[in-house]
Order: structure tokens, then sequence, then C-alpha cells
């Protein structure tokens, strides 16, 4: 993915606008089912790094539709443009030192879940650490509750392998729905992972054909 990605990106491509994007219109589509997405309550988790700048940014497109998204921040830093996208659109932005209780709450006043907390740019194990985990293991107990939200994966369960469908440390979110872009993970189709993604919808962001030739090379 990173190499299919590259090229695109030294060009100036807006991939990130086209995931978020289409990240925004599957959202959009759950919140129809569920009344709409006018007035609807959206809770982004957000990462530092590029899979919470596509959450913010499709919770921005959705804002702008009449949504009301609240932000809670799982790092010290957040995706600048991402963030200011979101803002300006009217979100809401936690305090990184909410209490389990405000989090908890706000997850449960929600109509959809947005998990942009880590994306396939983990290097290390994929275990969530820290604020992020504390804030998925405040959330995790409203899900088995009634009129729970449903959760989006943007990418993936933040938690898994991306490769290997591996689960060090089962505080992760269970998604109902998988937006995953450009292509399907492989991790995503393993278990336990798999079990976690909900249904896979696959983003096309345009580098499909990127994807066809490195895939025909390394295939010998």
């Amino acid at each position: 993915m990173r190499e299919a990605e590259a090229p695109f990106l030294a060009a100036g491509v807006p991939l990130m606008k086209r995931a978020s994007a289409a990240l925004a219109a599957e959202t959009a589509a759950l919140l129809e089912m569920r009344g709409g997405v006018p007035g609807a309550r959206l809770l982004v988790l957000a990462g530092a790094g590029n899979n919470g700048g596509d959450a913010m940014h499709a919770a921005a497109l959705l804002a702008g539709q009449g949504a009301r998204v609240t932000i809670v921040p799982t790092a010290s830093q957040m995706h600048a443009a991402g963030l200011a996208a979101a803002l300006t659109a009217g979100a809401a932005l936690l305090s990184q030192d909410e209490t389990d209780a405000v989090l908890a709450g706000a997850a449960r006043a929600s109509v959809v879940i947005l998990d942009g907390i880590l994306g396939t740019g983990t290097s290390d194990s994929p275990a969530l650490r820290g604020r992020a985990r504390q804030t998925v293991a405040a959330i995790l107990p409203v899900l088995h509750g009634r009129a729970a939200p449903l959760v989006v994966a943007v990418d993936l369960p933040s938690g898994i392998g991306v490769d290997d469908g591996a689960v060090p440390d089962p505080v992760v979110l269970p998604a109902d729905l998988t937006v995953t872009f450009g292509g399907c993970k492989s991790g995503l189709l393993r278990e336990p992972a798999a079990s976690l993604a909900g249904r896979i919808a696959v983003a096309d962001i345009g580098i499909g054909e990127e994807l066809e030739r490195i895939a025909a090379r390394d295939r010998g």
C-alpha cells in the first residue's frame, strides 16, 4: 500500500481527501438507517496520524450535512488540517483529560463512533497504549448496552495487526463496518482480527492500477 501510494503523494494527489469522502459517504449511509444525518451524534476517536486526519476530515463533511460531531483526542498531538476542518465545520473537541465516565457518556449519546486511532502506519505491536487504550476501555462496555452506537473503523480497527490479523490486546473496538482505503488489508481477513472488522467496504482512492502492477510484479 505504501509503495502504491508513494507516486500519487509525490504528485500531490489528494488521497486523504478521497479517503475521507468515501468514509463520510459510508458513514452517512449508516446514519440514514438510524434516522438520518442531520442531528445525529457522531463521536470521533482521533489519533495523531493520518488515520485521525481521515476521520476528522470525514467528520467535517458530515458536520456540514448537519451531524453533531464530538472529537476525542487519543494522543497529545493531532492531525492539524483534519482538526481545523472539523472545528471549522462546528465539531466540539473534548479535553484529553476527560474522565472515563465522560467518555462513556459521550459514546452512549452517539449514533456512530468513528475509530480513527491507529492505521497502517503502526510499525511495532499494534496494541493500544496509554490514553488511546484508556479511551477504548472506557467505551467498550457501552457497546453491550441497549441502543448501542455503531462503530466504523477507519481503514482498520485500531489495535489489530494490519498484515497478520493479530490482536495482542483485547482492548479493541469491534467494528460494525470497516472502511478500508485503496485495497483490502490482509489482516482484515485473518482471524482473530477478522471477527472484529464487521462488514468491509473497500474505498477506491484511485491507486488500484498501481496496486495491480505491484502485485503482478511480486508474483514474478
